[in-house]
């Protein structure tokens, strides 16, 4: 999906107005208020509206909630295991590389866990990268731990093949990859919006050995359990739950 243009939710403000253009300019692409909206023929539209800008496309919405993020929170709490946060094993001062941020609820979980730490976030797609950053930005919420933990990332559009190349050594304590899954899980309501725009970057040999070369403790991979990524990438320990299919890999700096 390629054809789209920048509009903003009905009656807005003068502020909405000039942020859809902005917008537009940034992204190489038209203004159009929203009565004329009809009269264009595209594949999806930018809504920019007071604390959020979204994507909409026949049958479909994108926009940045934190909700899984916030559910995971409340299950640990609660003494429920988390098995991404049991492989990070967090000191809470660590830097975290996460190449492939998404919609971020694997990332506002470990900036959960590091009070003293950061979160640098990568994200491929331009059109995810913008919905998810201005959304963090933006997101109003009384949840304490949920409001610290924005704070302590940074998002930047970036190829994350690109990226860790051209990093020093030892740049980062750990490094976190979730590629997109071989073997999609549609019942992932919270996932199935972001699908058209993500990047399916495939991760190789050489990739894990860059992030190896800029960590300085670890790299933490997350596959499905049907996907190939485990089969072709050894990994030194193996966590999560065959139940949920959902697998964390943990490789040690040595």
């Amino acid at each position: 999906m390629k054809n789209f243009v920048v509009t903003t939710s009905h009656k807005p403000d003068r502020e909405q107005v000039m942020k859809a253009k902005e917008l537009a300019e940034k992204l190489g692409t038209i203004y159009v208020s929203r009565r004329r909206l009809k009269e264009f023929k595209v594949d999806f539209y930018y809504v920019v509206e007071k604390n959020r800008i979204s994507i909409k496309w026949p049958g479909g919405e994108f926009f940045f909630h934190p909700s899984s993020a916030i559910l995971r929170m409340r299950n640990i709490r609660s003494g429920q295991k988390d098995y991404l946060i049991e492989s990070l094993q967090p000191e809470g001062s660590e830097l975290v590389l996460d190449t492939t941020f998404g919609l971020g609820s694997e990332a506002i979980l470990m900036a959960a866990f590091l009070p003293e730490g950061k979160v640098i976030g990568l994200e491929g797609s331009i059109h995810i990268y913008t919905v998810v950053k201005y959304g963090m930005e933006n997101f109003e919420t009384d949840i304490r731990c949920l409001k610290d933990a924005l704070k302590r990332i940074e998002l930047y559009h970036a190829n994350f093949k690109e990226y860790i190349r051209s990093q020093p050594d030892n740049s980062f304590d750990v490094v976190y990859c979730d590629p997109m899954f071989e073997n999609p899980v549609y019942e992932s309501s919270a996932m199935n919006p972001l699908r058209p725009f993500a990047v399916y970057d495939t991760v190789n040999e050489e990739d894990i050995e860059e992030m190896l070369r800029i960590a300085k403790k670890k790299v933490i991979l997350k596959s499905h359990v049907k996907d190939s990524l485990f089969k072709r990438i050894r990994v030194d320990e193996l966590k999560g739950s065959r139940k949920s299919g959902v697998l964390y890999g943990v490789i040690y700096k040595r």
